[in-house]
């Protein structure tokens, strides 16, 4: 059941995505870019823009939601007190008060043995906090808070507005890059090729071209997400104490091998806290930088 439920939300959500942008498309009269006479830059443009944005959009929107079936959160009810894991909603809630957000966001626990913690949501007011069991579990109440503090300053920094943004730009420019490039590539040969030939190249150099622009895109979104871990780390220690934060990363450092696959979808891995070591090539697409980077930062803050 929990499998059919999974299938049944990626359908829609692509369905969604798919409907979304043909109506923006016939919304903004975009003609199709490619002719008889070449390519037609700006609707090429508009065309790359709206998939490369929208997209990403849609995801930042039902982020929440996903992540709290995808996670299978169990978010805390702040009116039952006597529920045994309200102390950290109240965590939140003194946090989240301290680094004046607008709202409180929700908080919510999931069952994994994996000691971890992310936040999502498309914007303060709409926004979730999530502790795996395991963290709760292993983990001392003043390093729990720090990591809370963490993610609290995710959401006060506005980081999945800010990386949804990066990921539409990214989209777009390699959507476009890759279908200008195809166009001249095939175009080399366009006199000796019937036009059915030379369609069959160009679409075959754009898949080409995108996987290629594609993979140095992910390093750039990468670079910067890896930069935001390392503000979230010092807005933890200043909503917390750095004492704390480095105390916390110290644990998670000494527990990061405890993996759980079923609680550690690819789609969550960069809204979470660490993620795995990496080789150092794989580095450059990691969303988290080292956990002895991180502590080595903050020492030095």
């Amino acid at each position: 059941m929990a499998i059919a439920k999974r299938i049944f939300l990626f359908l829609a959500i692509n369905f969604l995505v798919v409907l979304m942008i043909s109506i923006i498309l016939q919304l903004l009269n975009v003609q199709p870019f490619l002719t008889n006479y070449g390519l037609d830059y700006q609707s090429l443009l508009i065309f790359c823009l709206v998939w490369g944005f929208a997209g990403s959009f849609i995801s930042l929107a039902l982020s929440r939601v996903m992540a709290k079936n995808l996670m299978k959160v169990q978010i805390i009810d702040p009116v039952q007190s006597d529920n045994e894991h309200y102390k950290i909603y109240q965590m939140v809630e003194r946090l989240a008060q301290k680094a004046h957000l607008k709202a409180i966001p929700e908080v919510g626990i999931y069952r994994s043995n994996e000691v971890n913690a992310f936040a999502t949501g498309p914007t303060q007011n709409r926004s979730l906090v999530a502790v795996s069991t395991g963290l709760l579990n292993k983990l001392k109440t003043s390093e729990i808070e720090a990591i809370l503090a963490h993610e609290i300053t995710h959401i006060s920094n506005g980081d999945m507005v800010t990386m949804t943004l990066m990921q539409g730009v990214v989209n777009a420019f390699v959507m476009f890059l890759a279908r200008v490039v195809a166009y001249a590539v095939s175009s080399l040969n366009r006199s000796k090729n019937s036009s059915r030939s030379n369609y069959f190249s160009y679409y075959m150099f754009v898949y080409l071209f995108e996987v290629a622009f594609m993979v140095l895109g992910s390093m750039v979104t990468a670079t910067y997400s890896r930069f935001r871990e390392f503000r979230a780390d010092k807005g933890g220690a200043e909503l917390s104490s750095k004492e704390d934060m480095i105390g916390a990363l110290r644990s998670l450092k000494v527990m990061q091998e405890i993996k759980d696959p079923k609680a550690s979808p690819p789609s969550m891995q960069a809204f979470k806290i660490s993620s795995p070591p990496k080789k150092r090539l794989i580095h450059l697409f990691a969303t988290h930088p080292p956990l002895d980077v991180r502590i080595e930062r903050l020492q030095n803050m």
